[in-house]
Parts: structure tokens; sequence; C-alpha cells
């Protein structure tokens, strides 16, 4: 086990990202539209969370805050005991690189690259050293089972598949936030499941938080914390004794 890993195993149930007072407005004056309001939620590390609700309900806007993408009108985000909020846009973006990884329900890849050459794209944009990139990037595609397709392109895989390169470019890294946006819109109930079970994987051996918006009512079932939206408030926190995956 990594010095990583064990460190994240240690943290495992204690608060890796706290928002306290989080409100989001967009526009001013009469145009002026509250997205977010009076948002305060702790994430426990070394779990899965779904934020749920309706289109319109503030859940991507709320992930967006989370992951430094956007900033919030009041409020804060503490990510492991230090506030990300009023960073610079040079600081955010380093925060992202080392310490977050992003996986967006597109998939995002680079069409000409191959599976392996998109998570050593994810590596270069991390700022990585490229001495030791291919063990680290065999190893990503490894934990999301894309090794033995690692030469394959975008439109050689199926929709499933490119996910899980997704995944494995926003891990190669080794983030302790996983940020996931509808990560499962795109794909049918199976490819779903496979990718859940993949987030499952992760937060079970590298003591990695993952942190995803659904609309989805199957992914309640699989996850270990649920956190509902309704116009742009917190309408209820659950815990699943025992998720399914």
């Amino acid at each position: 086990m990594s010095a990583v890993q064990g460190r994240r195993r240690e943290a495992s149930g204690n608060t890796i990202l706290q928002a306290t007072g989080i409100k989001r407005v967009f526009g001013k004056g009469n145009a002026a539209v509250t997205a977010l309001a009076d948002i305060h939620l702790d994430i426990p590390a070394g779990s899965m969370v779904a934020l749920k609700g309706r289109s319109g309900s503030g859940k991507t806007t709320l992930l967006n805050i989370l992951s430094s993408l956007d900033e919030p009108t009041e409020g804060k985000v503490v990510f492991r005991g230090r506030e990300i909020t009023g960073l610079s846009s040079a600081e955010r973006n380093a925060l992202r690189r080392k310490e977050i990884g992003l996986v967006f329900q597109s998939f995002g890849l680079v069409p000409l690259m191959s599976a392996y050459e998109n998570v050593e794209f994810g590596m270069r944009i991390a700022g990585k050293s490229l001495k030791d990139n291919r063990e680290a990037v065999e190893r990503a595609l490894e934990r999301v089972g894309m090794r033995e397709r690692m030469k394959h392109r975008p439109t050689e895989l199926s929709g499933g598949e490119q996910q899980r390169v997704a995944i494995a470019r926003a891990i190669v890294h080794e983030p302790d936030l996983l940020i996931a946006d509808e990560p499962t819109a795109e794909l049918d109930s199976r490819m779903g499941l496979q990718v859940m079970r993949v987030f499952r994987e992760l937060v079970q051996h590298s003591g990695m938080t993952v942190v995803m918006t659904t609309h989805d009512p199957g992914i309640m079932e699989l996850v270990d914390h649920v956190i509902a939206l309704e116009d742009g408030k917190i309408a209820s926190y659950t815990s699943n004794e025992s998720p399914l995956v």
C-alpha cells in the first residue's frame, strides 16, 4: 500500500470537503437569478456521494463550486482543511491538476488518441514528470479494467469503455477527490453499473472520495450518501448503510 493510500485510509470518515453558507447568483439587478442559497454540507472522506435533483435544481452549479471551477457569490468551501474559495485562477488550476479529478458525461476524449495516449495526456496536464508515465498510465487503465484496450481509439470503444478511459485519465495523478458530472447519463443501465463499480473500487481500495451528480433513481441505491437539491437548496441528506455496490 502506497503512502498516499495509507493517508487516505487513515482519513476515511473524516470530512474532506465542507461547504458553508454557499450562495450563487447569476446576473444583476432585476435579471439576477439565485441558483444556490444557504448551502451547508460535509463530505466524508472515502465515500461515494450523489447530488440529485431535477434540471435547474442547482446540482451542477454546486458541483462546479465544490471542484473550484466556479466561485460562490457568498460562502466558502474548505478542501482538506484549506479554504479554496477566493483562490486565484492559477491556484485553482493547480488544485485541480494535482488533487481533484474531473469526469464529465460527454467523456471528452481526444478522438485521434488511443486510450493510453488520452490518459497520458491527463498526466501532462497535471504537470507530472514524463519519466514514470507508462507505469502510472497502465496502472490507471488497469484499475478501470481497460489495460487490454489501451491501444484502441475512442471510436473503437463502447460508451462504457470510453467513460472508463475518462475516469482513468481523471485518476492517473492520484487525486484525493473525484468529481463526476452525470457520469452515467449517456450510458445504458448495464454500462452505468460498470462505471459505478469502478467508482466503488476506487473508494474501497484507494480511499478516494467520489462526488457526482445524477438524475437516475437507480444510482441512489449504489452510493453511500445522497444529497437532494430543490430550487437551489438542500432538501434532504440521506445515507445508505448497505449500498448495492
